[in-house]
């Protein structure tokens, strides 16, 4: 596997370095997340999209995706909340419980029953309305509890192995005791970043997984699975370390892309909004932190009064900065769409 460590390895290391020569590392870590937060939620059956997420943070939000997109913003929540954490707290059963808790606060499956923040202290299993047809049955309360210290031993243990090694190796653990009754699967994924941050090989939460296990969902299933029927634990590093190559690969054009389009906007805003180039310059800002507006957001962000908002709001849409995303002639809802694009994945290969 050395060749294949060597590749994710270096690609990593040129996402960090991509990253750092941002004018604004927040505005690329931003949606990175979002997206993270998008696709590991799909992988778990949630169908609210990255525009619905950034709609909801806009307070912009449809009713009809709310339950999803609180999955989601939720799944976002405890990211932040964990990142905060493991710079005093070591990354512990203690921290990943409190993650758990974040993420299943006041959403599907986030009832009593479902012991938010705890623990499961009955059996569980995964496929199968029961034990005796299900793919994997994960293992008894009293035997999940010692491989989770074993776990939390292996996280801050001396080892030669390499780091993206180790964290594979963790993850696909994590996943095969399955601790919780809900939600192991992102906070499986979860736990690929944290380790990541705390061991100081990114500084920034930018390498995010899910969009390869999406991709690759039956792969990703059945390599976890292989580890736990034939022990195939190399069949599951390799397949990891394709992704963290891949996706570093990917997200290092991405941010490339972020510094042209920032450049390429603001001339066009010099160049073409003339009177009008201050206060769209300064929306511009804020569209990189959330590329979904409407024009009282607008008057909130430029401190234009209600006219001149909508004339700035016309004026960007007609140079094609801006683009109106509900087709409709009142309460209009506007895209920053060549950013968005940049996050898209529906027309990517799988």
């Amino acid at each position: 596997m050395a060749d294949q460590l060597e590749r994710a390895t270096l690609a990593l290391g040129r996402l960090v370095g991509s990253a750092e020569i941002l004018p604004d590392p927040d505005l690329f870590v931003y949606m990175y997340v979002r997206r993270e937060a998008v696709l590991s939620s799909q992988i778990e059956g949630t169908e609210a999209s990255l525009v619905d997420l950034l709609e909801y943070e806009a307070q912009l939000e449809r009713a009809d995706r709310k339950v999803d997109v609180r999955e989601v913003a939720n799944y976002v929540g405890a990211l932040r909340y964990g990142l905060e954490r493991v710079e005093n707290l070591p990354l512990s059963l203690r921290l990943i419980r409190e993650i758990h808790g974040k993420l299943m606060h006041g959403v599907r499956g986030g009832e009593p029953a479902k012991t938010p923040g705890e623990f499961r202290r009955s059996q569980n299993w995964i496929g199968g309305p029961t034990p005796a047809t299900a793919r994997y049955v994960p293992p008894p309360v009293p035997a999940m509890t010692s491989a989770l210290h074993e776990l939390e031993d292996f996280l801050h243990a001396e080892s030669d192995l390499p780091i993206l090694v180790r964290v594979a190796l963790a993850h696909a653990q994590f996943e095969t005791i399955h601790p919780f009754l809900d939600e192991n699967g992102r906070i499986g994924r979860l736990l690929i970043t944290f380790i990541l941050v705390e061991e100081k090989v990114l500084r920034e939460p930018i390498l995010y997984l899910s969009i390869f296990f999406k991709r690759h969902r039956q792969d990703y299933y059945d390599r976890l699975q292989a580890i736990r029927e034939r022990g195939d634990w190399e069949g599951w590093i390799a397949f990891f370390l394709e992704g963290v190559a891949s996706v570093s690969e990917e997200a290092t054009d991405t941010a490339r892309k972020i510094v042209r389009l920032r450049e390429s906007t603001r001339s066009e805003i010099h160049q073409t909004l003339g009177r009008r180039a201050a206060p769209a310059l300064q929306l511009l800002e804020e569209l990189f932190q959330n590329p979904i507006v409407n024009v009282a957001r607008v008057r909130t962000i430029t401190g234009l009064s209600q006219p001149a908002a909508n004339a700035l709001t016309n004026a960007m849409e007609a140079v094609g900065i801006l683009r109106e995303i509900t087709g409709k002639k009142t309460y209009r809802r506007f895209a920053f769409a060549q950013y968005l694009d940049l996050f898209d994945d529906s027309d990517r290969p799988a």
